[in-house]
């Protein structure tokens, strides 16, 4: 028990006093500052308005002054960052906050119109083609005659920078809003009625367990927690393997183990490796976590200040999914920790078990591609087997356990394989590791590697 406390003792000395921890433990949460508050800055300054020309070609140009106010009216789901926004942000997948950040960028619209005045259609344009190429104007929308009565109808747009697709995609929702709307008042649909009509209706979800009761509304804050796990995962993954990895290999580059075989088990010099690494990785991700909370209460109280509001509700998970949350991420590091430490122990330099350790991080997006046919059958039998297997299971369990939970057995028997695989996986890096230490001059293929597994 001293030579294992001996070994934590020294790996988590030595790194936490490099100044490679320093800088990194205080450049972190600089790094989360800047990547959160300069982008939501970005997100909060409009970049000016775009100058629009309306060529309305139907009956008695009708349609201009519907497409006018749908273009100019402002667009209140976009004015900035709500207390709705807060809570649900969780919720939206990445094309939608893509898409949010975008019109939220988008600047207020300047519309005029272009009339015929008995010209052709031909040499509007030519006029209106000048006034872009002058910056008199940033594009132009011809609206065809028969556009409330053919369904098949279709307006063009031309502008200097068509490739701008978000405000192209704000254009193209307000005029077919305007364009639905005044087909609707042809067929007689009373104006006043069409706000109320066309009013949109939220959908909301109450789960029911197995025994029939009826849970609290489902704010979908569980399915953001699984793939915070999963970013959790990858981000320990990428920060710290590469360090297990490189606190085994560095014996061998000096030979220095080849001493300590002589005073110490491989197993322990092992798992004291992987305990000393996983307390620096606990060290410097609980100094960011509290700094990461700190900043997150100044961001809600700059909020609450600017915006007025007392309270931000913020979305309700039950206690024993934030038990399962730290269990399964516990099991997911350590699972793909130990690989590192399987890895160094068959690689002689941190640059050749850089490249072998490559198909690591790949396993972790498979897990996480798995994960959506598991939320559409979390029963099935594929569910259960990829729930199963410990390199996919720190991810699927838990998409399992929010989508339905699955009986208390599975759940402690996907933790007890986990156990399982990581005890295994360092009793088999340490055999490798002994042998393949006082190995000269083999290369450490597969044949090589089982024979040295064997005579350990």
């Amino acid at each position: 028990m001293n030579k294992f406390l001996a070994v934590v003792k020294r790996e988590y000395v030595q790194r936490v006093r490099s100044k490679f921890f320093v800088v990194m433990t205080v450049l972190g949460p600089v790094l989360l500052l800047v990547f959160t508050v300069v982008p939501g800055m970005l997100l909060s300054k409009k970049f000016g308005d775009t100058r629009i020309a309306v060529i309305d070609q139907t009956d008695g140009t009708k349609l201009y002054e519907a497409v006018r106010e749908a273009l100019t009216k402002r667009d209140h789901n976009f004015q900035g960052v709500s207390a709705s926004s807060v809570a649900e942000s969780a919720n939206s997948n990445t094309k939608e906050r893509l898409e949010k950040a975008g019109k939220s960028m988008t600047g207020s619209f300047f519309v005029a119109q272009a009339k015929l005045d008995h010209r052709s259609l031909a040499e509007v344009q030519a006029e209106l083609n000048q006034r872009i190429g002058r910056n008199e104007l940033d594009g132009y929308l011809v609206i065809p005659a028969d556009i409330l009565q053919n369904s098949d109808s279709k307006t063009s747009y031309f502008g200097r920078n068509v490739n701008d697709v978000f405000t192209k995609e704000q254009i193209e929702q307000r005029l077919n809003r305007a364009i639905s709307r005044q087909r609707l008042i042809d067929n007689g649909v009373a104006e006043r009625k069409l706000d109320d009509l066309s009013k949109p209706v939220d959908l909301i979800a109450y789960p029911i367990n197995e025994k029939g009761e009826q849970g609290t509304k489902d704010s979908g804050a569980g399915f953001a927690m699984v793939f915070a796990l999963a970013f959790l995962i990858y981000i320990t993954v990428l920060l710290y393997g590469q360090v297990v990895l490189g606190a085994v290999v560095e014996e061998k580059e000096t030979r220095i183990a080849e001493i300590l075989f002589s005073s110490v088990r491989s197993f322990t010099l092992m798992l004291g490796k992987l305990i000393g690494v996983s307390l620096v990785a606990l060290t410097q991700m609980t100094i960011w976590g509290l700094a990461f909370g700190a900043l997150s209460v100044w961001g809600i109280t700059v909020l609450q200040q600017r915006m007025g509001i007392e309270e931000l509700s913020l979305p309700h998970l039950p206690p024993f999914f934030l038990v399962y949350f730290f269990l399964f991420f516990a099991l997911g590091y350590f699972v793909y920790a130990t690989i590192y430490l399987l890895v160094g122990s068959m690689v002689t330099t941190t640059q050749e078990g850089g490249q072998v350790a490559l198909p690591i991080v790949f396993m972790l997006v498979a897990a996480l591609y798995m994960s959506f046919p598991v939320i559409r059958s979390p029963n099935s039998a594929f569910a259960f087997w990829v729930s199963m297997i410990p390199f996919f299971s720190p991810i699927t369990m838990l998409v399992r356990i929010v989508s339905q939970q699955p009986p208390l057995w599975q759940i402690a028997l996907s933790l007890v394989i986990g156990v399982v695989t990581v005890v295994g996986l360092l009793w088999l890096a340490a055999r490798i590791y002994r042998v393949g230490m006082l190995m000269y001059g083999k290369k450490a293929t597969i044949p090589e590697v089982l024979r040295w597994v064997k005579q350990a």
